[in-house]
C-alpha cells in the first residue's frame, strides 16, 4: 500500500529525473512511489510540486478509481520519458529530438497557467498560479518538470548510477563531473564497503 512507502527519494539534481527515480530498488527490494492515486498524491507533496491545499482538495473531491487513473497515467509517462532519456543520455541533446518529444509537448498544451498580483513581504508581486480542473492537471507540473530537463540540462552529463543493481539516473553538476552514485551515503557506501571487503581477501590470500 502506498500509505507504507518509505520517503520517496530526491537526489538527481533535476526533478524530472527524480519523477524516473520514484520506482527504484534503494535496499533490496523495488519500490515504486506511484501505485496508485494516493501515492502520487504522496510523491508531488513531497516534491513540492503541487501545493498542499490543491493536493487536499483532488483527495477530497475526486473519486479513488479518477486518482487511480491518474497514477497509471503517470507510471506511463514516466516509462517513456526513460527511454527518451537512456537513449539520449551521454550526448549534447540536438534538435532532431523535437519529433520525439511530442507526447510531451501534447501534454504541456493543456495546461491552464496565468499570473496574479499577491502581496509579499515586500509589497505586491507577480506570482504564477495553474487552474487545476480535474485529476489529470496533476500532470502538467511533472510536464514541466520533465521538460525543464529536456531544455536546461546537458544530457551529456546525465548518468545512471554505477551501483551494480541500481536503476537511479542524476545530473551530473559537480565541477570536475566526476559523480558515479546516485548517493555517497547508498551505492557510494556499498562500492567502499565492497572495496575494503575485496582488499582484505586479497590480503588474506597473501598470507
Amino acid at each position: 500500500m502506498s500509505h507504507e512507502l518509505p520517503p520517496a527519494m530526491f537526489l538527481a539534481d533535476a526533478l524530472g529525473l527524480d519523477f524516473l527515480n520514484s520506482i527504484a530498488t534503494p535496499v533490496d527490494t523495488p519500490v515504486d512511489w506511484l501505485p496508485d492515486g494516493d501515492g502520487l498524491l504522496s510523491w508531488l507533496a513531497q516534491a513540492g510540486l503541487v501545493p498542499d491545499a490543491v493536493l487536499a482538495e483532488m483527495r477530497e473531491r475526486a473519486m479513488p478509481v479518477e486518482l487511480d487513473s491518474v497514477a497509471a497515467q503517470a507510471r506511463g509517462l514516466r516509462e517513456w520519458f526513460r527511454g527518451f532519456v537512456q537513449s539520449r543520455r551521454g550526448r549534447p541533446l540536438a534538435a532532431d529530438a523535437l519529433e520525439e518529444l511530442q507526447p510531451l509537448n501534447r501534454l504541456l498544451e493543456r495546461d491552464e497557467r496565468f499570473s496574479q498580483i499577491v502581496a509579499g513581504s515586500g509589497g505586491l508581486a507577480l506570482t504564477p498560479s495553474r487552474r487545476w480542473r480535474s485529476p489529470d492537471s496533476l500532470l502538467l507540473p511533472i510536464a514541466e518538470a520533465m521538460a525543464r530537463v529536456v531544455c536546461e540540462e546537458d544530457f551529456s552529463q546525465i548518468k545512471a548510477c554505477e551501483g551494480p543493481a541500481c536503476t537511479l539516473m542524476f545530473v551530473d553538476h559537480t565541477r570536475g563531473h566526476a559523480r558515479r552514485w546516485c548517493s555517497m551515503a547508498l551505492c557510494g557506501n556499498r562500492a567502499k564497503q565492497a572495496a575494503h571487503r575485496h582488499r582484505q581477501k586479497e590480503k588474506r590470500g597473501e598470507g
